[in-house]
């Protein structure tokens, strides 16, 4: 995983939360330490890690809790927002126009990976069906003109360049030019690394940027530099239009955190981030998805929405009683309706990235189960609804035959009900002397 580090950290500091019985302010507090060395051990300025800690703290403790969301709901969404937005807070696609040249300059400093991203960028618009070419203004580095052949030939994609060539604006130009014969709709120009310092090359740059008129300049900056990459960016930046930005190497780097958020810094937009060597190991950036991969919950936010979705109206008495268990098959189907539209608890679990070990049979419940149990239930009196044990092998027979459904099935119905009622009383008991124990879904203790 990218950032693996700071992802298995966050996540072990967020698991103290989900297996709290109680959240109060030293919960909090302790939560928002973990977070703190995390970020620092991931190299992120240690001004950044504050300002986002303090506003967790702040927004976990002081702000009032939207009607549906559980503290804990809250506190998870609010250390994932903190996070997507020194990230960047929201994904910026490149822009292509179909059917026309799109021109995309590349620049960095000589090691960051640009030939090998441009290669990457190319295998990954040509299999989205994008006609795709790459030029080769790099003059300055020996093997540059290999190396990117090599690639371009990888993906399929038409390749120029002039290992004769000692002039880089001629070779942008010219290149360009042959793209667009061939109806290119985006052409990658790769041009020389360069250190910021170096006046020339810069110039250079600048030279080439003027008379190719490119749609779009990428910066791309090593991830392990950490936060060195927000200096370098700001340095590019100054010396020409950067439209967006490019980090690579974050497949086994310490200091990925720090770079990230560096560059964001810059207001720069991060558009794709390199995640290993192989050519296909390239994805666009999204602040938000990003971040939840690092909380180890790769849809948190998607869950929230649902929950609130799905939340069910219980009144306080209601909520005392089914906590103990004490439920009937109408309060069962009110649950499995909510149940239905959040998905399969399976799929629930995996959006939350939780380990919770559900009693099998409960797991199990799909989507054909729930509508089957609906069915059945439909076909009870409402004695039967309110007190099931009183359904014994004669009305197990007439609920069966009513409902169009199999005696085993109706018996499993029951069975469900009862495990139901014993994992609510146990959530029940591990629950008392939690601040605001509602419950919401049958089968997500304390979210």
């Amino acid at each position: 995983m990218v950032l693996e580090a700071l992802g298995k950290a966050l996540n072990s500091a967020l698991k103290k939360l989900f297996g709290a019985g109680v959240i109060d302010e030293e919960l909090v507090k302790e939560l928002v330490k973990d977070i703190q060395r995390a970020l620092l051990q991931a190299d992120v300025d240690v001004n950044l890690v504050m300002q986002i800690t303090d506003r967790v703290q702040k927004l976990a403790l002081d702000e009032s809790l939207p009607r549906g969301v559980s503290r804990r709901e809250h506190i998870v969404k609010v250390v994932w927002d903190s996070l997507s937005y020194f990230l960047g807070e929201k994904a910026v696609p490149l822009t292509i126009n179909p059917g026309k040249p799109n021109l995309v300059m590349m620049v960095g400093i000589q090691g960051s990976g640009k030939t090998t991203c441009v290669g990457k960028l190319a295998r990954y618009y040509q299999k989205r069906g994008i006609k795709t070419g790459v030029i080769c203004a790099d003059n300055f580095r020996l093997g540059a003109y290999a190396q990117l052949k090599q690639l371009a030939e990888k993906s399929s994609v038409p390749f120029y360049g002039d290992e004769t060539e000692k002039n880089a604006v001629k070779l942008a130009k010219k290149g360009y030019q042959e793209m667009v014969s061939k109806g290119i709709e985006l052409i990658l120009l790769d041009t020389a690394g360069r250190h910021r310092e170096e006046a020339g090359l810069i110039k250079e740059m600048q030279e080439i940027a003027k008379a190719v008129n490119p749609q779009e300049i990428i910066l791309v900056v090593d991830g392990t530099l950490g936060q060195q990459a927000g200096v370098q960016a700001v340095a590019f930046k100054n010396a020409t239009d950067i439209g967006s930005i490019i980090v690579t190497k974050l497949d086994g780097s310490a200091k990925g955190g720090g770079a990230l958020s560096a560059v964001a810094a810059t207001q720069a937009p991060i558009k794709f981030i390199g995640t290993g060597e192989g050519i296909d190991a390239i994805e666009p950036f999204n602040p938000t998805k990003f971040a939840g991969r690092l909380l180890g919950m790769s849809d948190i936010k998607g869950l929230i929405e649902k929950v609130r979705e799905a939340q069910v109206e219980i009144d306080e008495e209601s909520a005392k009683r089914i906590m103990k268990g004490q439920f009937s098959l109408t309060d069962m189907m009110a649950q499995l309706k909510q149940l239905k539209k959040m998905g399969p608890i399976g799929k629930v679990m995996e959006m939350l990235g939780l380990k919770y070990k559900l009693p099998e049979n409960v797991a199990e419940l799909q989507e054909e189960n729930l509508k089957r149990f609906e069915v059945i239930m439909n076909s009870m009196t409402r004695e039967e609804l309110d007190d099931p044990r009183i359904i014994k092998s004669s009305r197990i027979r007439r609920v069966a035959m009513g409902s169009g459904t199999r005696q085993s099935d109706v018996k499993e119905l029951l069975k469900q009900y009862e495990q139901m009622k014993k994992m609510l009383k146990a959530f029940g008991k591990s629950r008392r002397g939690r601040r605001g124990a509602v419950p919401g879904v049958p089968g997500l203790p304390g979210i």
